[in-house]
């Protein structure tokens, strides 16, 4: 009788991950490789326009690229870092400029018609590790979060304590600390909303918290989630927030009623603690906010149909798992990088 109920959520699981693995594949309208790097993929982004494409390899390479042969290819570039790289952003305002984030407290920023490192800032000795980039859709300014080190293994646990700092993108200087308290706990993703108002900031002890970037404080927070948090995105509608866990957990949490959660799913069987040891889990919704695809420790990635609760599909096979995503800011079109050192522009019906 001991085990009855451990065999009754053993089904329950089971159901859950059939009904994943029943995911019909995406149709496809056409796929693009790119082969240009040498190790696993550590960060890919499209540029503002959608045109160009970044991704970031595990040995310190940055390529910049295209997958329309329309468009022009002067662009194309690859930047050679020195170091792992942890983040990269491109800038909201113009399709000129890519910050690059590195695990030696590097901030490279890069002038793709210049083909030059314009600025290259550094953050304090003490917080080496630049998790997170983000550009603000208005002013022209950038937020890094970056760590100390911490004393684990996994990529999680190598995280200590968190800085947040404004820059000034006019002067590359740093404007700003955003006050996080005593010894807070690392930041892994930050996300603007639309009119650059408002930073949401996601940390290793599971809260959410939410910045006033014209006072410079912090207006509220919560606990989102039992784990650590490794990926935070505003809602299309700027009315919800997504969280996703490294105990696979995605939460659409309400910013008109908080604590409410809108929506969830369980995505453990994609991303969970042991697939997370080498990378950080991450999510990326489409133009209409209404898929969510999500990085896998498996070979395909699930895409989730936002507020349904039974419906996804997922994405052809890589030969690795898949440990960066991104969707193309207007088109229905979105990137996966894998371990297996390829980087797919997928676009589907």
């Amino acid at each position: 009788m001991l085990f009855y109920p451990r065999i009754k959520m053993q089904a329950l699981q089971q159901t859950i991950v059939m009904q994943e693995e029943d995911f019909p594949e995406v149709k496809v309208d056409f796929q693009e490789t790119f082969l240009g790097h040498t190790s696993p993929i550590s960060c890919c982004r499209f540029s503002t326009s959608g045109d160009n494409i970044a991704s970031a390899s595990v040995d310190g390479t940055v390529r910049i690229w295209t997958y329309d042969s329309s468009t022009s290819a002067s662009r194309n570039a690859t930047i050679y870092c020195g170091a792992e790289i942890m983040s990269l952003e491109w800038d909201c305002k113009s399709d000129r400029l890519l910050l690059i984030g590195t695990a030696d407290g590097g901030i490279k920023a890069w002038n793709v018609d210049a083909k030059r490192v314009v600025c290259d800032l550094s953050t304090t000795s003490e917080f080496p590790s630049v998790v997170d980039l983000k550009c603000s859709p208005v002013e022209p300014i950038f937020v890094s979060a970056a760590a100390s080190r911490g004393h684990g293994s996994s990529y999680i646990d190598k995280l200590g304590f968190a800085s947040l700092t404004v820059w000034n993108m006019r002067t590359w200087k740093p404007m700003a600390v955003l006050p996080l308290g005593k010894d807070p706990p690392a930041i892994t993703s930050l996300c603007f909303n639309h009119n650059g108002k408002i930073l949401a900031a996601a940390a290793t002890d599971g809260m959410i918290h939410m910045f006033d970037m014209s006072a410079g404080l912090q207006i509220t927070g919560w606990p989102a989630h039992d784990s650590a948090i490794s990926s935070v995105l505003f809602g299309p509608d700027e009315t919800s927030i997504f969280s996703l866990g490294i105990d696979g957990k995605v939460f659409e949490w309400s910013l008109q009623n908080q604590g409410k959660v809108l929506w969830s799913r369980n995505c453990h069987r994609f991303c969970n603690p042991e697939n997370s040891q080498n990378y950080r889990h991450e999510m990326a919704l489409d133009a209409n906010g209404k898929r969510l695809l999500v990085t896998s420790g498996s070979v395909r990635a699930p895409i989730y149909q936002v507020q349904d609760n039974t419906n996804g599909m997922k994405t052809l096979a890589h030969s690795a798992p898949i440990s960066t995503v991104d969707w193309h800011p207007t088109l229905p079109i979105f990137l996966t990088g894998s371990v297996d050192n390829s980087v797919r522009v997928t676009s589907i019906l």
